[in-house]
């Protein structure tokens, strides 16, 4: 066989490898030019004001696209609605992996649609990265290599207010108020934990669905109870309902409520501020309703940002700074991809984050993340409203960790 002929035929393998590989990388949702990254919100449903943090992540990749995307490729975000429902979400994920042939999952919203799905990808190895979800079983990479929370543990957050509640309110009378789900459920299991025998003096507990209708008789029934320390658990419009319904009924307790529904704009201001005063959350991220960060709300990104958000349809500034803050942290873990967008690679520097700080984060609040340590944020602060801002109590709090052992 002379020369040029096996030279040939050097070329056509080398040529049907480079094929293949290209091949590859298309289903894996990565070409020249693009990522695909899928996920879920329900943006039609009971939960269908949470939908608000995809349409943010969306604005937040449409920026990010403009300014020449993550190196040199642009980012192709595909969202779909599952409604909060398991069902859809593993019918949805499936598309997305089969027929749209993204590279990973990113940020879908709730506990039981990341749960129905989580298998489904770890069994293929697709990267299910900062799940909306605050479960401390969808950070433990000892069972689940491909799945990775981001926010705090729900439970933790819990925990958190129970020291809180110990260090400022021992002995006096507590109630609950949560809403029943397995959101509510957790943050207020993790309070009890946290109280330990004082869970005692927890006078009345009452659960209630997002769409309740007598929150009133509710109310009335806590401030009854003669408690001085009210922990709310829920959704910042039924939040707002709460504090006011308190403030007619002249029961003023200190108010404990979840950073969820703590936003100065969606819950504090429909309250009236002047019934929120004194009100307690433990949080992560800054309220971009907040004084305190005018001049941050001020630069041209933010407000950049916005103006996409609010073409979408968003209009809730709280979920706004939850999409913008997951959104840049999957960003940085792809700059540091580089070239090697391998599913691999992406789980690899997804575990490799060292104090990094988004811009949306409070300040203290860092991000690290390890081989074993699944759970990016594991740090809030205390804060309390004064009528006009919030003011930190405290220093930064170490929540434990419990995502996975080596």
């Amino acid at each position: 066989m002379n020369t040029l002929p096996r030279l040939l035929l050097a070329m056509i393998v080398a040529f049907a490898s480079l094929g293949a590989m290209s091949e590859r990388a298309r289903e894996a949702g990565v070409t020249d030019g693009e990522i695909r990254i899928g996920n879920l919100m329900p943006y039609s449903g009971g939960l269908a004001v949470f939908g608000a943090i995809g349409k943010a992540e969306a604005a937040y990749f449409e920026l990010l696209n403009q300014r020449g995307g993550i190196n040199g490729r642009k980012v192709r975000f595909i969202s779909y609605d599952d409604k909060s429902d398991p069902a859809s979400a593993m019918k949805l994920t499936r598309d997305l992996v089969e027929e749209d042939k993204v590279l990973l999952m990113f940020g879908s919203f709730g506990t039981p649609g990341n749960f129905a799905v989580r298998q489904y990808l770890n069994d293929r190895q697709i990267p299910q990265l900062f799940v909306a979800s605050g479960d401390d079983h969808l950070s433990d990479p000892s069972l689940f290599p491909w799945t990775m929370g981001w926010q705090p543990s729900l439970r933790e957050e819990g925990r958190i207010y129970a020291n809180y509640i110990q260090a400022f309110y021992s002995g006096k009378r507590i109630v609950t108020l949560w809403q029943n789900d397995y959101f509510g459920r957790e943050i207020i299991k993790g309070m009890e934990d946290g109280l330990g025998p004082v869970a005692r003096m927890i006078r009345v507990g009452i659960a209630h669905d997002a769409a309740d209708e007598h929150l009133d008789t509710h109310v009335s029934i806590l401030k009854r109870s003669g408690a001085e320390v009210l922990v709310f658990a829920g959704m910042p419009s039924n939040a707002a309902k709460v504090i006011r319904l308190a403030a007619d009924l002249n029961w003023r307790p200190t108010v404990i409520m979840n950073q969820m529904s703590s936003s100065i704009a969606t819950a504090l201001q429909p309250a009236g501020l002047e019934n929120a005063i004194g009100v307690v959350t433990a949080a992560y991220l800054k309220d971009a309703n907040d004084p305190a960060w005018k001049d941050e709300q001020a630069s041209a990104d933010w407000q950049a940002f916005l103006d996409k958000y609010r073409k979408a349809g968003g209009k809730d500034e709280g979920a706004a700074m939850f999409g913008y803050a997951a959104a840049e942290t999957l960003a940085q873990v792809l700059k540091q991809c580089g070239n090697d967008l391998s599913r691999d690679n992406v789980m690899k520097q997804a575990a490799a984050l060292k104090d990094y700080q988004g811009s949306i984060l409070l300040p203290g609040i860092r991000i690290s993340t390890g081989p074993w340590n699944f759970r990016p944020i594991k740090q809030m602060r205390l804060l309390q409203f004064d009528g006009r801002t919030w003011q930190p109590i405290g220093d930064v709090l170490e929540t434990a960790f419990s995502g996975g052992t080596k």
